[in-house]
């Protein structure tokens, strides 16, 4: 057998780093190199060759580094540390521990973000983009699984597009017993929020669409997505119709991951993304487009 096949078949079989080591080791004595038994400059420049050749494979190597970003727990401009005007050490200088236990928040803010049913995309207009039969399903499921919880919504907010106002009314009427207001709200609306990263083909919008519609659908995350207000004494559980690119960017923005990766988030039609927000400005996201509550021929993406 030849000194390359020898090395070749060792090789496979052993599978690691360390078998090749000592499969080189064991033909080098036999002489399949070339090189005299003896000679040991050539074995170990052998050697030399095969460590540069491998990877290095050390834990530090094979352990994920940080990105060196840590957590901004004022990023909603909340954190009761944070707010110090005049009036607040004033009354501070009296009882400064219960001027800020007073500021603190207590409740966790729960938000069920929807994405509106399937639509009617040959539609010319925002009136004629109404839901498909199907969606008017999906919307029902969608609506059954919210009661399902069994949770407390204190408000049910909407954008103002047909399709998310045509989801909402039907989820709508799945809790009618528990008293959930109805809201409706433009800043939710569909557009671009940010070009995405990597550039998508077959979806761009102009620089003007960017500028525009990236600042109202921020505007509509400052405004929805924060903690709880210091004078809430329960947790609240609030559900937002809306589209899939506020939703993915909201997302992003929450968990504080870079918001141009939003549209390599997919969600289906009808999905339920529920985002958790403590006191202490921590967020967590329980379920991303979750819609394992339809049956897979209900599944539409569109």
């Amino acid at each position: 057998m030849s000194s390359r096949k020898t090395l070749k078949l060792l090789c496979g079989l052993a599978g690691g780093s360390a078998a090749l080591v000592f499969a080189v080791a064991a033909a080098d004595s036999r002489g399949y190199f070339g090189e005299l038994q003896g000679d040991v400059t050539g074995r170990w420049s052998k050697f030399t060759v095969l460590r540069a050749a491998q990877p290095a494979w050390t834990p530090a190597s094979h352990t994920p580094a940080p990105t060196g970003h840590s957590w901004d727990f004022n990023w909603d401009k909340r954190d009761p540390s944070a707010l110090t005007n005049g009036k607040k050490k004033e009354n501070a200088a009296e009882d400064p521990s219960s001027e800020q236990d007073n500021g603190k928040p207590k409740a966790t803010r729960n938000i069920l973000l929807i994405r509106h049913s399937q639509y009617n995309l040959s539609g010319n207009s925002d009136k004629e983009r109404i839901l498909t039969p199907l969606g008017r399903e999906q919307a029902e499921l969608t609506g059954k699984r919210l009661a399902a919880l069994g949770l407390k919504y204190d408000v049910l907010i909407h954008s103002s597009m047909a399709r998310a106002t045509e989801t909402a009314n039907i989820i709508s009427k799945h809790l009618s017993g528990l008293g959930v207001e109805l809201l409706s709200c433009d800043l939710l609306r569909e557009g671009a929020p940010i070009e995405p990263v990597p550039p998508v083909t077959h979806w761009k919008p102009d620089a003007v669409q960017y500028h525009e519609d990236g600042a109202r659908i921020e505007a509509a995350f400052r405004r929805y997505i924060h903690r709880a207000d210091p004078k809430q004494k329960e947790d609240s559980y609030e559900i937002i119709v809306c589209h899939a690119n506020v939703i993915r960017y909201f997302v992003c923005r929450a968990l504080q991951f870079p918001p141009e990766g939003w549209l390599r988030i997919g969600l289906n039609n009808g999905s339920i993304t529920w985002l958790t927000i403590r006191p202490s400005g921590r967020v967590a996201l329980r379920s991303l487009g979750d819609a394992g509550f339809m049956p897979p021929d209900k599944l539409t993406r569109t």
